[in-house]
């Protein structure tokens, strides 16, 4: 409850009332005078409370009185009463009822027990509750107040002491605050501004307040106090210590800044007397050097003082926190004074308090600003800021270096021993095992022997002091191992973290700052104060170089792992910091630190040496890379954790990590990570560091450019512990996210980021030149992770990136290479795959720009980079196919980047991608493209490396002709647009537009540039790219031929068909002819095909066929065209040149040729007007047969050209022709100039060869020479309207030689029929047909014509003779047929020619001959040309061989044939005798029966009875035709003809046997039926007409006589042989001739009995009737053949049985 409240008051009152008498009960005795007042008292009270109603107003105002009896009793020394009358008096204060008389009298009454030595601690107790209550007690009284406690404060009590120390303090703090509290209650009043004069008077200050001025007074006192001066104010001090002074002062300042902030006087106060007496106070401390003799110095100097100096410190901790502002020049002081004590030779304890005094600072972050603005900005101020960081750092190094001198003397051990001194042991350092001893757990710091425990001293942010507050300590505290290290480091860490949290916190604001600008003033640039960033950056780089120094020693020396993190963490900081700033050189020193401290130590790593070069050299030169060889803090106190190899060009052994460099590494990473942005061209040095750090820990790329531990395989001599091996796929992370993450730097950052790896990537590859060791792949995959997570903006990191790659993929380091084109050809092909905005299809100019590096790539010669990169363009089809778009041209142009030094496999691969774009991609790319896929088609047909593929591309070529004939009107239109377009382009900048074959349309162009290919392909040096590729061609330009124009088609014939037909001319002519071995033994080659000059053979019999197709089947589309004229001849003279090769393949396929192009049905017109109208024109003179010698620029005048025919008649005036006949001019044109190359090839195939016939001549084959002939009739039926004379006789030639010509024995088998068959080759059916054609045209022709008839006999008749006289064939060796035929060792003798069997081919043209000859006798051309006698010449020669004939049915057939054509002819030559143009007919005929009749040969052994029968019976027939045809006629036929009949004749019937016969066959073999005929025919002859002829009966008399009587001579020689013989046999020719004699006579006897009887002479009667007697001789004979005969020959005289006639009639004969 409250003191005023009515209750209380009643309280207070009966209490004072219980005291005043319990104070009266007390003095009763002793101290009457004490009662009265204090009875007196009570009455006062009662009465103050009776009359009014504000009780504690009036208590107050008569304080004086109330209080006086408690005085009174105080003052009586009695404990008992004094202590009654103090809480009396208390209980008054406590209420505020005492007023300020009151107050001073009580005070004075304490004084006096003070001096007395009473109740101390009721004193102060009273003093506390009468100041703290109210504010009664001022000015003097107050003073005399502080003075009693502070005498209370140095009594010989320690309690007392001790408790007026805390009153003083609590007294001090109520007058500054009872002057706050003035200060809060006149805020609002505007005071009168003090007079300026200066503050002379040192105990008034007038301008203050009541309060304000007590603490003025107060607070100089105490400064005069400590300073050792009299008080001005506290009078009646005795004493006071220093310590005491300071710690009031330390009190105040640091409790009621405010105060002096806002009082000028207390200002000056500071000014003048705080600051002063502060560096009076430090100067012991300032002179003494630790370990200097006293007696060096000429006075003693005075020893520091540990308590002092203490609180002097806390002082200007104090003073520089709150009044830096005002003091900034005695700051400066200070802070330079604070800076001195870290020196070495300051004692230790002095160093320590120092230390914790500058960690004080480095907590503050806004202070260390403002020494910055205020000294290091300042032009000639002391580089405060800076040095306190200096200090810091020289005072951690000496640490290191110099042995402690304090109370523990840590001696430098070497590695090995332990730390001498009980800390160092006592704390877990190392203990004798050294190194390899167990790890210590103690967190440390070792350098070079020097090992120094690490403590906690302070929460991280607050600077909690130890010594600094030892204010009960006199002597100087004895500092522990490390303790001094650890405050440095912790204030080293708040330094940097408050400085960088501090800017970074304003950085931040700033920026927001500068978004909301942008937002409401998009347009204007913000400018942000430079005076802040001058004021930070001055910051950066006056502390930078210091906290440099000591962090990379300290984390040199680090060997607990918490510690690193945080010397780590503040490198990062600072350096992201100074990145933020833009200052490079601080960043990249720091990021160099980091970079150092992941490598192992003397890594050798040239960036890093490099750019500590450029720091500036600071004499923190105890850089553990530096100095010696290896500092034993690098590996004493340090797990190692991996070992690996160098990354560097040479070999050098293995380096170790330890758990450090990987705890370094991750913090690179994490820099790395947060703080990429601000890198810039540091990112060099973190990359080449991580990259030295993935390679030592033998991590490779993987796939997306991902680091993955590698196979222990890899790097022989990579060991890693399991600890690493966990924390590898972690750092493998990290680094991917490090580069995941640089999709959030800008592009500067991001351009910087790349510059580094590019270059980190150059010196990769300077290192992997010239050996085959592994190479570093980092960078490449980097560049790869980096491009990938940057699609959105690739543009503008795409030329650099992919610039690199490509050289890369030039390297000849083929691992190297491979992770190039990996990283290129991934990054392509996701900027494909990635959703652009806006997408690929409308963002042209970047899809190009991707797609470029994969063009690029056709540049490098390494195969399997070639290979990645197909393989790439195969999935960049797969996926993107159908999006290409404009980038198909590129995408093509990669794919036909193949070269044929380029394996096969690559070839392979180009050739799977164009096989999914022909069959896949052809609809979906822009049709300009077609003549690329076109183009690129070619070149893989053309390639020479795989011929499957090349074979295989030509079927795509035909896939595309495919696609375009399907797709032609699609494709013509856009075509013709894209053209459009060009050509206006092309105006515009006044070009003309350049393609190829560029008059024709442009959907024309594709297939031409189709074509054209194609033709490239058919002249290929491989066969079976050449046939496909003829086959291709033709095929579809048969096939879509018809989608081209007119015009067009001129360039189809003349650039490709003919370009193509003379290329193979000429590669077939100049063809190897050696033998080419099977290839490879894997393939045999076929004998027709085993030479370059057959394979090329074949071509040329392909392309001459295709090109004759093409004009067969488009002739009419063709004929249009102006030149089709000159195209005609040009194909004839191909076509002739191809027949006259040297090749029978070529030769007959170049026939079929010309057998197509000829078999084309023309509009029947008639001829006689196509005659007249060509003679009309001038046609051209026919193109220069190649086989003349004529020059080339003469056209040859043939005396058989057409033209030259025509014209004779016509002159030179030549005329259009009329309209309408053209054609058919034009068409007789061209079948004359096909009959003149017919002509020409004929002539010159068959003409033999000339001279001594060598081996190797060309002798045509039966197959050309037949289609030769084949062709005639066609043709013949196109020129047969002028076909003249000359034209048979030119015919004529080639069919006589072309069926003269041999054939090889090797092939004969094929081609002869077997000798005994009689069948015509085709050959020579050919020839026949050809004449049968002739001989029907003319037939049914004009008149005119007729006159051929005879030279068509005479050509078959020589063909007649070839029956029995083979035709030569030059001055060839032949050997005849059956020859070669039968002797069977000729078959593996060497090839000969034989000489066909012409028999067959004889036989049937002189059917022909009697054919024709039955319908053509009459003619009066046969006549006049005697073809008849020429018919018997040619058939005597048969005849008259006879048996002796090639063959036996050629005499036969002679014979036949003769009676056939006599039986025709004789009438004919009867009826003309008169004309004698028969008269040498006659003598022909004779001498062929002649000859016939009475051969010379004899008939084969072999010959049968039935075959001789027959034979006979054929003489028998031409005896008939003797005696019916021409002896009945004799009157018209020359008697000598006549006459050579009869001698024939008689001889036939005389005609002796042969001698050969057998006995069983004699009757047979003797012609007797021959000898019938001809005795008959004479007999008749002899005998009918004897009147007339009376020298013809003579004749035939006169050879019966001989007859009989040559039969009665041998039956008499018979007769008498056989007598004499007796029993032996006669010899069998003898018998023989008798049964032959003996049918001669019954013969003879039948003939006379048929005569007419007047027609035999009586001589004749006579001489048969004288037989008879000797026949009748020979009954006796033994052999029965002769009587049988003889019975016969017997016969017949019984008609001579009869009476004799009168002898009158005789006598009268007679």
């Amino acid at each position: 409850m409250s003191t005023s409240s009515p209750e209380a008051v009643k309280k207070l009152l009966e209490n004072m009332q219980t005291d005043l008498r319990s104070l009266s009960m007390e003095c009763k005795k002793k101290f009457p005078p004490v009662k009265e007042a204090a009875e007196s008292g009570i009455v006062k009270i009662k009465t103050i409370a009776a009359r009014n109603t504000d009780i504690l107003a009036a208590l107050k105002e008569n304080s004086s009185e109330v209080v006086q009896p408690f005085l009174m009793g105080c003052g009586t020394k009695e404990p008992k009463i004094t202590q009654l009358c103090l809480a009396a008096i208390q209980r008054l204060m406590s209420h505020e009822v005492v007023s300020e008389a009151a107050a001073g009298n009580i005070i004075n009454m304490l004084w006096q027990l003070m001096e007395n030595g009473l109740e101390e601690l009721k004193l102060l107790q009273t003093v506390l509750v009468l100041l703290t209550t109210n504010t009664v007690v001022h000015d003097e009284v107050l003073s005399k107040a502080i003075v009693l406690c502070f005498r209370l404060h140095f009594t010989k009590d320690n309690i007392t002491n001790n408790t007026a120390a805390a009153t003083v303090r609590q007294v001090v703090t109520v007058v500054f605050e009872r002057m706050v509290a003035e200060d809060e209650r006149f805020k609002g009043i505007v005071e009168q501004p003090p007079p300026v004069q200066g503050n002379t008077n040192r105990r008034s200050v007038t301008t203050l307040r009541p309060s304000a001025k007590d603490a003025y007074m107060l607070f100089q006192d105490l400064c005069q106090l400590v300073n050792a001066d009299a008080p001005y104010w506290l009078v009646g001090m005795t004493e006071m210590t220093r310590t005491f002074g300071l710690e009031l002062l330390e009190s105040v300042l640091n409790d009621f800044p405010g105060v002096f902030l806002q009082h000028q006087e207390f200002s000056f106060l500071l000014k003048e007397r705080v600051c002063p007496l502060v560096i009076k106070l430090f100067s012991p401390n300032i002179k003494f050097r630790q370990g200097s003799s006293s007696a060096a110095s000429p006075a003693p100097v005075e020893k520091p003082y540990f308590p002092i100096c203490m609180r002097l410190l806390r002082v200007v901790s104090v003073l520089i926190k709150h009044f830096y502002t005002l003091l900034v020049t005695e700051c400066e002081i200070f802070l330079s004074l604070l800076v001195k004590f870290l020196d070495g030779e300051k004692p230790q304890w002095l160093r320590a308090v120092a230390v914790e005094s500058v960690h004080r600072l480095c907590v503050q972050p806004h202070l260390l600003r403002s020494f910055c603005q205020s000294y290091d900005m300042k032009q000639h101020s002391t580089k405060v800021f800076r040095d306190i960081v200096n200090a810091l750092g020289s005072f951690i190094q000496s640490l290191f270096i110099v042995p402690n001198v304090g109370n523990v003397s840590a001696v430098s051990v070497p590695v090995g021993g332990s730390g001498s001194g009980p800390q160092s042991t006592a704390q877990g350092g190392p203990g004798p095992g050294g190194v390899s001893g167990t790890l210590t757990t103690q967190a440390a710091f070792e350098y070079r022997g020097t090992w120094i425990p690490l403590m906690t001293v302070s929460v991280q942010g607050s600077a909690k002091a130890t010594y600094l507050e030892m204010l009960d300590k006199v002597e100087p505290p004895s500092i522990p191992e490390g303790y001094a290290m650890s405050v440095a480091f912790s204030a080293l860490l708040d330094l940097v973290r408050g400085i960088t949290s501090m800017i970074e916190r304003e950085l931040a604001t700033e920026e927001e700052a500068a978004a909301e600008a942008r937002e409401a003033q998009p347009n204007k640039e913000w400018q942000p104060s430079p005076g802040a960033h001058l004021v930070w950056e001055e910051m950066v780089g006056a502390c930078w170089c210091g906290l440099l120094a000591a962090l990379s020693l300290l984390l040199d020396a680090s060997t607990d792992e918490t510690a690193t993190e945080n010397i780590l963490k503040a490198e990062l900081t600072m350096a992201s910091l100074c990145g933020r700033l833009g200052l490079v050189t601080p960043r990249d020193a720091f990021i160099t630190a980091i970079c150092k401290a992941s490598l192992p130590p003397h890594y050798a790593l040239t960036v890093l040496s490099s750019n500590a070069a450029n720091l500036p050299s600071k004499a923190y030169s105890i850089q553990g890379q530096s100095v010696q060889i290896i500092s034993p803090s690098s590996e004493s106190h340090q797990q190692v954790v991996a070992v690996g190899q160098p990354l560097s060009a040479q070999p050098q052994g293995t380096v170790v990590l330890t758990a450090k460099n990987i705890q370094c590494m991750r913090t690179l990473l994490n820099l790395a990570h947060c703080h990429g942005a601000v890198l810039g061209t540091s990112w060099q040095l973190v990359l080449a560091t991580l990259q030295h750090l993935v390679w030592i820990l033998g991590l490779k790329p993987g796939v997306g450019g991902a680091l993955k531990p590698g196979r222990a395989v890899e790097g022989p001599s990579t060991v890693l512990t399991t600890a690493v091996m966990t924390d590898l796929p972690v750092i493998s992370n990290i680094l991917s996210r490090l580069f995941e993450s640089s999709q959030y730097l800008d592009d500067v950052s991001l351009h910087h980021l790349i510059n580094a790896l590019c270059s980190l990537s150059l010196e990769a590859m300077e290192m992997a030149y010239g050996n085959n060791k592994e190479p570093s792949l980092f960078a490449v995959a980097k560049l790869l992770e980096t491009g990938l997570v940057n699609m959105d903006r690739i543009e503008i990191l795409w030329r650099p990136l992919t610039g690199h790659l490509l050289e890369v993929c030039q390297h000849p380091n083929s691992r190297m290479r491979e992770w190039g084109a990996e990283a290129l050809t991934a990054l392509i092909k996701a900027g494909l795959d990635y959703k652009h905005e806006p997408p690929l299809g409308q963002n042209q100019r970047l899809q190009l720009l991707l797609l470029n590096p994969l063009k690029e790539l056709s540049n490098v010669l390494h195969a399997d980079i070639r290979q990645k990169q197909l393989e790439s363009v195969l999935q960049i089809l797969q996926s993107q196919g159908d999006s290409l778009g404009p980038g198909w041209p590129l995408v093509l142009g990669v794919i036909g980047a193949i070269r044929n030094d380029q394996g096969e496999s690559l070839i392979r691969t180009a050739f799977q991608c164009l096989q999914l774009v022909v069959t896949d991609f052809l609809p979906t790319m822009p049709c300009t493209c077609l003549q690329i896929v076109v183009d690129v088609a070619g070149s893989f047909g053309l390639q020479n490396q795989e011929l499957n593929i090349s074979l295989t591309s030509i079927g795509l070529l035909w896939n595309i002709s495919d696609y375009f004939f399907q797709r032609g009107d699609a494709i013509t239109k856009e075509l013709e647009r894209e053209e459009e377009a060009q050509q206006k382009q092309a105006r515009e900048r006044g070009e003309t537009l350049n393609r190829p074959f560029h008059p024709a349309p442009p959907f024309d162009c594709l297939w031409l540039c189709l074509y054209a290919k194609l033709g490239e392909l058919c002249v290929d040096p491989r066969p079976a790219v050449r046939k496909s590729a003829g086959q291709t061609l033709f095929s579809t330009i048969a096939a879509h031929g018809t989608l081209l124009q007119q015009p067009t088609w001129h360039i189809v014939v003349w650039k490709v068909l003919f370009h193509l037909l003379d290329c193979v001319r000429k590669s077939s002519t100049t063809a190897d002819k050696e033998k080419i071995e099977s290839g490879g033994g894997n393939i045999l080659i076929h004998h027709s095909r085993d030479t370059a000059e057959k394979q090329w053979a074949e071509t040329w019999v392909l392309t001459l066929a295709g090109v004759a197709r093409i004009f067969n089947t488009r002739r009419y589309f063709l004929q249009q065209l102006g030149d089709f004229f000159e195209a005609w001849e040009v194909l004839l003279n191909h076509i002739q040149s191809a027949a006259l090769s040297k090749n029978n393949e070529v030769s007959l396929a170049a026939l079929k040729s010309f057998q197509e192009i000829l078999q084309i049905v023309t509009p029947v017109k008639d001829s006689d007007k196509a005659g007249d109208a060509l003679a009309a024109i001038g046609v051209p003179p026919v193109l220069i047969d190649p086989l003349s010698a004529s020059g080339p620029g003469r056209p040859l005048m043939r005396s058989d050209s057409l033209v030259e025919r025509l014209t004779r008649y016509n002159g030179a005036e030549l005329q259009a022709p009329p309209p309408g006949e053209e054609s058919a001019l034009e068409d007789l044109a061209l079948w004359w100039s096909a009959w003149n190359t017919w002509y020409r090839t004929g002539t010159d195939s068959t003409r033999p060869p000339s001279g001594q016939l060598e081996k190797l001549s060309f002798i045509p084959s039966q197959p050309f020479l037949t289609a030769l002939i084949q062709i005639f009739p066609a043709l013949y039926q196109h020129i047969k309207g002028n076909f003249s004379m000359e034209d048979l006789k030119k015919l004529g030639v080639i069919l006589h030689g072309a069926v003269s010509v041999p054939i090889s024995s090797d092939a004969s088998p094929f081609i002869l029929p077997s000798y005994t068959e009689a069948v015509l080759t085709s050959l020579q059916e050919a020839v026949l047909t050809a004449l049968d054609v002739l001989q029907k045209a003319i037939c049914v022709g004009p008149e005119n014509l007729q006159v051929m008839y005879p030279a068509i006999f005479e050509q078959l008749l020589l063909f007649v003779e070839f029956s029995c006289k083979p035709p030569q064939y030059g001055r060839m060796e032949t050997k005849h047929v059956a020859n070669a035929k039968y002797n069977q060792i000729q078959l593996f003798a060497p090839a000969e020619w034989v000489a066909l069997n012409y028999v067959p081919f004889a036989e049937r043209s002189l059917e022909v001959v009697v054919d024709l000859y039955h319908k053509t006798a009459c003619h009066k051309a046969v006549i006049n040309e005697k073809v008849l006698q020429g018919i018997i010449k040619t058939l005597r020669m048969p005849l008259g061989l006879k048996y002796a004939c090639p063959s036996e049915s050629t005499w036969k057939l002679a014979v036949s044939s003769l009676l056939k054509v006599l039986s025709i002819g004789l009438p004919v030559a009867r009826q003309h005798s008169s004309s004698g143009k028969f008269d040498t007919m006659w003598p022909e005929l004779a001498n062929a029966f002649e000859d016939y009749l009475f051969t010379k040969s004899s008939p084969p052994d072999n010959l049968s009875i039935q075959e001789f029968q027959k034979n006979e019976a054929i003489d028998v027939e031409v005896v008939q035709l003797i005696s019916t045809e021409i002896l009945p006629f004799a009157n018209f036929i020359p008697k000598d003809f006549v006459g050579q009949i009869m001698a024939m004749l008689n001889k036939g019937s005389i005609h002796s046997q042969s001698p050969s016969f057998t006995e069983a066959e004699i009757d047979v073999r003797m012609r007797e039926g021959f000898s019938k005929v001809c005795f008959e025919t004479l007999l008749q002859f002899s005998f009918s007409n004897k009147a007339s002829t009376p020298q013809e009966g003579y004749i035939s008399r006169m050879a019966l006589s001989v007859l009989l009587k040559r039969s009665q001579d041998v039956l008499q020689r018979y007769v008498e042989d056989e007598r004499l013989s007796g029993r032996c046999p006669l010899p069998r020719q003898q018998v023989t001739e008798i049964i032959f004699v003996l049918k001669a006579i019954s013969t003879l006897m039948d003939s006379l009995k048929k005569t007419q009887p007047e027609n035999v002479d009586d001589n004749t009667w006579a001489q048969v009737i004288a037989l008879y007697p000797t026949l009748v001789e020979c009954i006796t004979c033994s052999s029965s053949e002769v009587s049988s005969a003889l019975k016969e020959a017997l016969g017949p005289f019984k008609d001579f049985m009869q009476p004799p006639i009168t002898r009158v009639v005789q006598n009268g004969d007679s």
